[in-house]
């Protein structure tokens, strides 16, 4: 492999990392991976393993030069790869996070199709990973091979309390939503995360905060357990949605702004429901509720193109 093949590999790889937060630029790839290693090393080399694998994958396969240049095919590898690493146990979890990457490149190929086909113009996210990730999760519980992690519980509904007690601290609510993306509770990384955004556009990087503070309130308002609120899970998806929904797809919509506030807001509820749909499996909600979200709003918009 030439200089300029590597040079291709690295900034491709660095972009797929980056388009985990829906942006494309290779220095916010790496910003974010820096931020994810200093949280876990060997988090970290899963995250660049599994872009460069998707990445390869996607250019080995034949997809347009364009959307393999643009990073399309790494991100949902990157989080699959990241995801099965964190939530399997054993000493081959690696090794089958790095498969799980390869086949989130394929996924990602024929979900890209069906929407393509359909003609609904929405586009894929992150959903080939979410459904990969649970699809390899709950084959734990019928193949010796696969392992589980013991933090991942199934739960019976019956016995289930609400617990919103907790210590209030909003300065970890305010970076450990951004963190939550990529698996992470580290307020150092999170904030290494805000400046990844930020570097690629400063509307971004308000919009991300604006996104997370909205979930902060509305969750805390709505009365969301206390731990989970500042420990970023309802965030998150907040971070993805308004930057999906008010930015990177704003398309006609003349207030995307508070389009994104509202969807943003949104996400709340519906990550509480999925929380609880899955429950009795055992199973993270991980970037469903996003993905929900965005798809209603963008859905909405090819009848109503102002919103």
């Amino acid at each position: 492999m030439n200089r300029d093949s590597l040079k291709w590999l690295l900034v491709s790889t660095l972009k797929g990392i980056s388009q985990v937060i829906l942006i494309e630029n290779a220095i916010s790839g790496f910003i974010i991976l820096a931020a994810i290693t200093i949280a876990s090393v060997s988090l970290g080399v899963v995250t660049l393993l599994s872009a460069v694998i998707g990445t390869l994958i996607g250019k080995i396969g034949g997809a347009s030069a364009e959307s393999v240049n643009q990073g399309l095919y790494g991100y949902n590898s990157v989080l699959t790869g990241m995801a099965l690493s964190l939530f399997l146990s054993g000493d081959d979890r690696f090794l089958i996070a790095l498969v799980g990457a390869a086949i989130a490149s394929v996924f990602t190929a024929a979900m890209a199709h069906f929407m393509r086909k359909s003609q609904s113009e929405i586009p894929v996210l992150t959903f080939p990973f979410i459904v990969l990730t649970w699809f390899l999760l709950l084959t734990t519980y019928r193949l010796v091979s696969f392992k589980i992690s013991p933090n991942l519980t199934p739960q019976s509904l019956s016995n289930w309390t609400l617990n919103i007690k907790g210590e209030t601290d909003w300065l970890d609510g305010a970076v450990n939503g951004i963190g939550q993306i990529f698996f992470l509770d580290n307020n150092f990384s999170g904030v290494l995360l805000f400046i990844a955004v930020f570097w690629a556009g400063w509307r971004l990087g308000v919009y991300a905060i604006v996104g997370n503070a909205a979930a902060l309130l509305t969750s805390y308002g709505l009365g969301g357990e206390h731990h989970l609120i500042f420990m970023g899970l309802y965030g998150y998806n907040a971070i993805l949605t308004i930057i999906a929904v008010a930015i990177v797809f704003k398309e006609t919509a003349r207030y995307p702004l508070l389009t994104g506030i509202i969807a943003a807001c949104l996400t709340v509820p519906i990550t509480g429901s999925v929380v609880t749909w899955l429950l009795p499996y055992g199973l993270p909600a991980l970037t469903m509720p996003f993905v929900l979200c965005t798809w209603v709003f963008l859905a909405a918009r090819k009848i109503m193109p102002r919103i």
